[in-house]
């Protein structure tokens, strides 16, 4: 068993292997000796791994209740969020019980929301299913919900007690939904990582998967310690999502994903940041490559200045400009403030 520890405002491990759902328990019960536990899933995920998970936890002891609601970015919005605080006040949790959120992003994101926020925050558990939340969002302790505005908009900063990524969890992906987890993985090699952008490329993914998710969360784990409130270095995180968010608001977050719009966005900056000398020249093309090996588009027909515009409500959106990540080569990026002219000229490029 891999383990990573992250030394945030709170201090936790990551623990990565396969078959590691069927001794969640024990791990939970090392972090977590006393209270009760409310499991939070989703619809899909609950016919897969709850069973294994609940049992696990009985049999350390734990006192388990679990909160199941439907799948996808549609419930990812204060409706379902006020069902959970429902649940848990029903039951009676305390601020000395927690949550374990069991799932992909948005389990994870509306799970760890509801921990921050029901009775000013309880402590809660990171249980990820998907190549996203495994390698990303699960780790850094950015919870949210989405508003009519746009995605994450309501959220807070709230790191988890302990996160367990058992890749097997992985083996049951569609190859769509395995694909769009995808793109948070390349992204990674972008900004931080040309050693792990050759492996994606050159290498059989399947078979390094524990390998990979590891080499992810070293990384996001020392972007969120050297800047956990997203002020400077952890601004790279968001390298192809000023767009991808635009692209799911166009398309009324449905029949693009998150991964898929991200790719987008990422191949797309890139074109433009090379044509505008700003990238080293064949980054693009290599990119490319890699995001269609992985089954992820490079581009889409939605008019630029409609993103455009529905860029400037994200949370990126200043009131001095825009703040729009950039790699400069492969394993390098940086944050590059534009004011709103000249980030629509940047687009326009």
């Amino acid at each position: 068993m891999e383990k990573v520890m992250v030394n945030a405002s709170t201090s936790y491990e990551i623990l990565i292997n396969s078959g590691l759902l069927a001794s969640s328990g024990k791990f939970i019960k090392a972090v977590k000796p006393s209270g009760k536990c409310a499991v939070i899933t989703d619809d899909n995920v609950d016919k897969l791994y709850a069973e294994c998970v609940m049992r696990s936890l009985q049999d350390a002891d734990i006192e388990a209740l679990k909160f199941v609601f439907p799948h996808g970015e549609a419930s990812k919005n204060h409706s379902t969020l006020l069902d959970i605080y429902d649940f848990l006040a029903e039951h009676g949790f305390t601020r000395s019980d927690y949550i374990a959120a069991l799932g992909g992003g948005v389990v994870g994101d509306t799970a760890g929301y509801a921990a921050a926020t029901y009775m000013r925050g309880i402590d809660f558990i990171q249980i990820p299913t998907t190549v996203v939340s495994q390698a990303d969002s699960s780790i850094g302790g950015k919870t949210a919900v989405d508003i009519q505005a746009g995605k994450n908009l309501v959220g807070a900063f709230h790191q988890p007690r302990l996160v367990i990524a058992d890749t097997d969890t992985l083996s049951t992906l569609t190859p769509e939904f395995f694909a769009d987890g995808m793109a948070e993985v390349i992204k990674h090699g972008m900004i931080k990582s040309a050693d792990l952008f050759e492996i994606l490329s050159n290498g059989d993914i399947k078979s390094e998967l524990v390998d990979i998710i590891k080499r992810n969360v070293i990384i996001k784990g020392q972007v969120v310690e050297n800047d956990e409130r997203e002020k400077g270095e952890r601004m790279l995180l968001n390298f192809g999502h000023t767009l991808g968010h635009a692209l799911e608001k166009y398309y009324n977050y449905t029949g693009l994903t998150h991964g898929f719009a991200v790719a987008i966005g990422m191949s797309m900056f890139t074109h433009i940041a090379e044509r505008r000398g700003m990238c080293k020249t064949g980054v693009a093309e290599k990119l490319d490559a890699l995001l269609i090996k992985c089954g992820l588009p490079i581009s889409d027909p939605a008019p630029l200045n409609e993103l455009y515009k529905i860029s400037l409500g994200d949370k990126k959106h200043l009131v001095s400009g825009m703040n729009v990540v950039i790699c400069t080569d492969i394993g390098e990026s940086k944050v590059v403030k534009m004011s709103v002219d000249e980030y629509k000229d940047f687009l326009e490029g």
